[in-house]
């Protein structure tokens, strides 16, 4: 699956001339790995259209909600351009999306990939993700993410509360792994030079490399309620067990173990700090965000 490395850095060398300089009018692919996403997949299209990306790769692994009708839809409205229906269940969500950047880059024209997954919202103050990419000399931008705190009665779009890491999760009785534990950044990528993305999309391996940091905010709705959790998690875990390897995926191999235990509902409490919500709230580790919510409701 994928491409060959050795064959990768003979492109990649050949890319040189391409590897750093500014790119005008870029084009401007996002891939996305998807399985049950009905409740956010569109919006999320919809948001990093007007965001500037210009086209969508899609790999659905083994989707059973209405996913791939969403899917379909945006295929034939022509912002989908390439749709991988994978049914292997060992999660291989490296290689999957590998494959994925290596069809923007050979397939679609892309200058530039967002390897993102449906729970993510990429946001540039600018209004548009081409303006950093327009202006940079690197060839990788450094997105810091920003979790959302799940609002249950109200639909994702509409949370206005992020959260901050919390050094010190035991003192507010937390989950090892809990909403509030520190975010690794991601990476916006040029196609030229690209040899592997890493697994989480966090960091990217590039001939040669050089990047740098970006205003661009990634909105991160990981945690979408008691159900969402518990279903992710489990399918999640199911998926990893099955895995070759044994790097990635801790937090869901933790709270699998959890499930297999009978331990899962309680620990939810723990990951969003139920108990403590009052005092991280009055600390500071919660606090008002409303940029995502006023992008789909802007005030005139």
């Amino acid at each position: 699956m994928g491409t060959h490395l050795g064959l990768k850095i003979l492109r990649a060398l050949a890319d040189l001339p391409a590897s750093f300089r500014r790119t005008r009018k870029p084009r401007l692919v996002m891939t996305l790995l998807v399985k049950n996403e009905e409740d956010m997949l569109e919006r999320n299209l919809c948001f990093h259209k007007r965001m500037g990306v210009d086209a969508f790769i899609v790999t659905d692994n083994n989707s059973t909600d209405r996913t791939p009708e969403i899917i379909e839809k945006y295929r034939r409205k022509g912002w989908i351009v390439e749709v991988v229906r994978e049914t292997a269940a060992d999660y291989e969500q490296k290689a999957w999306v590998d494959r994925m950047v290596w069809l923007a880059k050979t397939r679609h024209g892309a200058d530039w990939v967002v390897n993102a997954d449906a729970d993510e919202l990429w946001y540039a103050p600018s209004g548009n993700l081409k303006a950093e990419l327009e202006a940079t000399w690197a060839n990788v931008l450094l997105c810091g993410m920003r979790s959302m705190y799940p609002e249950e009665d109200k639909p994702f779009w509409q949370w206005d509360k992020a959260v901050k890491p919390v050094p010190d999760p035991e003192r507010y009785g937390l989950s090892v792994y809990s909403l509030f534990e520190r975010q690794n950044h991601k990476v916006i990528h040029r196609t030229a030079g690209y040899l592997q993305i890493s697994m989480g999309n966090h960091k990217v391996k590039m001939l040669p490399y050089r990047a740098e940091e970006s205003s661009v905010r990634v909105y991160h709705y990981n945690v979408r309620g008691r159900r969402q959790f518990v279903e992710k998690m489990v399918n999640g875990g199911k998926q990893l067990e099955q895995h070759k390897g044994r790097h990635g995926g801790r937090h869901w191999r933790y709270f699998y173990r959890l499930y297999k235990e009978g331990r899962l509902e309680e620990e939810y409490d723990r990951v969003v700090g139920a108990a403590s919500y009052a005092e991280l709230e009055h600390e500071g580790f919660v606090y008002p965000d409303a940029t995502i919510r006023e992008f789909f409701n802007p005030v005139n």
